[in-house]
């Protein structure tokens, strides 16, 4: 069996190692160049995205990414500005689901490392073969032909509208700031939340924080788990993630000293959509995952690994001839499509 990733992104590339491992053959292809876009500071790694990381990739990148998140995260912290300093002024007992919070770039470096990737081919469409065989197009004129085909290719996903045209992204019009803060220049709140995420509810606005410290630096968890990492993914600090509406309005001093003190490469707008549900389709050797047919808020990154994860076993499946091709997909997706909460997801 051969497959075909269109998208480099955490649920693509999770797939792909997936199957590398199963000993299926897999072709990535990325529009974007080997650096590509800024797709969020950080991500909270919940169980879902922990049991698809553990169940497709190697040991080494298991452990190179559980040396390099932060602590526990089991409750969130409300704050507040008393007498020109902040305080916690709240707990909840826990957060959405519990986890650990990882470097998004990193991760993402992570997993691309030992797969051969197709850096700046554009997707254009595809077409189904008489044989049963699916053959994607793209940009610059070549063609590729595989068993499968998977949109991993996040919201504006060329697959989807070539394929589901009926699923349309609906723009709420709502916008949110994203950025990242070196953690020494922000020493009173360190201390204060620990590796919890915090709230803060400005007049007018509110304010999410969150402080990574990795596990282990990174230069020294490569060191010992994973070499063929590249030296630049691992040039990192501790830091504060942080994340507002946009346009925020005027802050308090203590956190309008910490939007001014971000590193600017990590400071990004984002603007919210949604993909609403639709009626289940026929399996077919094209199939979609993550971003590319639902979003969540908060959670995305942990749906495209679960999705991938699952399509991955589907596919093993289907590979031993345990299962039909068709019937292996198509059991994925009802899984896929039954157990994702109602959509709306941050993008650029």
């Amino acid at each position: 069996m051969k497959v075909i990733v269109i998208g480099a992104g955490l649920g693509g590339l999770t797939l792909a190692q997936g199957l590398r491992r199963a000993g299926i053959d897999v072709a990535v292809y990325e529009r974007d160049g080997a650096r590509g876009r800024t797709q969020g500071v950080s991500l909270h790694v919940d169980d879902r995205g922990t049991a698809a990381l553990q169940g497709c990739l190697p040991s080494a990148h298991v452990a190179m990414i559980d040396a390099t998140m932060g602590g526990p995260r089991e409750q969130t912290l409300s704050l507040s500005e008393v007498d020109g300093s902040l305080a916690v002024v709240g707990v909840e007992p826990s957060v959405a689901r519990p986890g650990r919070q990882a470097h998004r770039p990193l991760l993402r470096a992570i997993l691309l490392t030992g797969l051969e990737v197709r850096f700046g081919t554009e997707f254009t469409r595809f077409e189904q073969l008489p044989d049963g065989l699916v053959r994607a197009w793209f940009a610059d004129g070549s063609t590729d032909t595989a068993d499968v085909l998977v949109g991993a290719d996040g919201i504006g996903s060329a697959v989807r509208r070539q394929y589901l045209p009926q699923a349309q992204v609906i723009d709420t019009g709502r916008r949110m700031l994203m950025g990242a803060t070196a953690l020494r220049l922000t020493p009173e709140l360190p201390d204060l939340i620990g590796d919890n995420p915090a709230v803060a509810r400005i007049p007018d606005t509110t304010m999410v924080v969150a402080a990574l410290r990795f596990t282990s630096p990174p230069t020294v968890a490569r060191q010992r788990f994973l070499p063929a990492l590249p030296h630049s993914a691992v040039a990192l600090d501790d830091y504060l993630m942080w994340a507002l509406p946009s346009p925020a309005g005027d802050l308090p001093r203590a956190f309008q000293r910490i939007v001014d003190k971000a590193w600017p490469e990590m400071t990004s707008e984002l603007r919210t959509g949604t993909i609403p549900p639709i009626p289940a389709w026929p399996a077919s050797p094209v199939t979609v995952l993550g971003d590319a047919i639902h979003l969540a808020p908060g959670f995305g990154g942990n749906l495209a690994m679960r999705d991938a994860h699952r399509l991955c076993l589907a596919l093993a499946e289907a590979d031993r001839g345990q299962l039909p091709l068709l019937d292996a997909i198509g059991s994925y997706e009802d899984t896929m499509r039954t157990s994702v909460p109602v959509p709306a997801k941050a993008r650029r």
